[in-house]
C-alpha cells in the first residue's frame, strides 16, 4: 500500500509542475491518527520480557508421562530457538503435601504473581461438599451433578470402595474389563486416560483420586467427601 501512495503522489506532482495545475492541500490527518501509538506498558516504561506460570502436579505430571525437569528443558529449548536472544530462568514452586487448589494457582502464588494479589478479594466462596452416591450411581459436587460416563463411575467406584488402599492398573483392568478378550483388554496407559478424563471432570475435587507413583491409584477418606452405599452386598459389579 505504501508503494501506490507513493505513486500517487508522484504523479499528482508531475501535474502540478507541467500543467501548471494547482493541487488542492490534502487535509490535516484526523487527531486519532496523530497520536502516538498505544503502549502496551505505562509511559516511562519498557518491556524487557515475561513470566509464564506453568501449573504441573505429580498427579498431572503421571498422567500426562512427563517429568517436571523435562518440561523445564523443553520449554528453555524452544525459546532459545525462537528467540536466541533471550535469557530464560526456571523456578519450581512447593507446596506442602495434600494442599488444595488449582497447580497453576498454588505456583502464581509461591511465586509472589503481584496480579494475582492484586485480583484476589477477602470474599469466600462456601465450600462445596462432594457425594459419591453407589446405590444412585452419580457424584453431586455440592448442587451440581459430575457428568461421569458409565464406566468413569466404574471406575471411581472400585477405587472409593478400596479406601486407604493403592489399587494397581492391572488390578481395575481384570475387574472392569474381565470378559474382554486381548484386543479389547485395555492396556494400563489407557487407565491413566479414563483416571485422567475422571479427574477433569471432578473439577477442583481432581485429587479425590490419588496418582501412586509407579504403583497405581487411591482413595482417602476426605472430610468434605461423602460416600453413600447402599445396605445391601458390594456393588462392585453392575
Amino acid at each position: 500500500m505504501s508503494i501506490a501512495i507513493t505513486h500517487i503522489q508522484s504523479k499528482q506532482s508531475t501535474l502540478a509542475t507541467d500543467g501548471n495545475l494547482a493541487l488542492a492541500p490534502q487535509p490535516a490527518a484526523p487527531e486519532a491518527e496523530r497520536r502516538s501509538p498505544v503502549r502496551a506498558v505505562p509511559a516511562g516504561t519498557e518491556a524487557r520480557g515475561f513470566v509464564l506460570y506453568v501449573g504441573l502436579g505429580e498427579d498431572a505430571s503421571e498422567a500426562d508421562g512427563i517429568e517436571l525437569a523435562e518440561l523445564v528443558t523443553e520449554l528453555k529449548r524452544l525459546t532459545a530457538r525462537l528467540s536466541p536472544s533471550a535469557q530464560t530462568h526456571a523456578a519450581v514452586a512447593l507446596a506442602p503435601a495434600g494442599a488444595g487448589g488449582r497447580d497453576v494457582d498454588v505456583v502464581r502464588r509461591a511465586l509472589q504473581d503481584p496480579s494475582l494479589r492484586k485480583a484476589e478479594t477477602p470474599v469466600e466462596e462456601p465450600a462445596l461438599d462432594v457425594t459419591i452416591d453407589l446405590s444412585r450411581k452419580r457424584v453431586a459436587i455440592g448442587d451440581d451433578i459430575a457428568p461421569l460416563t458409565y464406566k468413569e463411575f466404574e471406575l471411581l467406584q472400585f477405587i472409593v470402595l478400596r479406601e486407604g488402599r493403592t489399587v494397581e492398573r492391572t488390578e481395575i483392568i481384570d475387574a472392569l474389563w474381565p470378559d474382554s478378550d486381548d484386543e479389547a483388554r485395555p492396556n494400563e496407559r489407557t487407565i491413566d486416560v479414563h483416571v485422567r478424563r475422571l479427574r477433569s471432570k471432578l473439577g477442583d475435587w481432581a485429587d479425590i483420586v490419588r496418582t501412586v507413583r509407579g504403583a497405581g491409584y487411591r482413595f482417602d477418606r476426605h472430610a468434605d467427601v461423602t460416600v453413600l452405599a447402599p445396605h445391601a452386598a458390594s456393588p462392585d459389579r453392575f
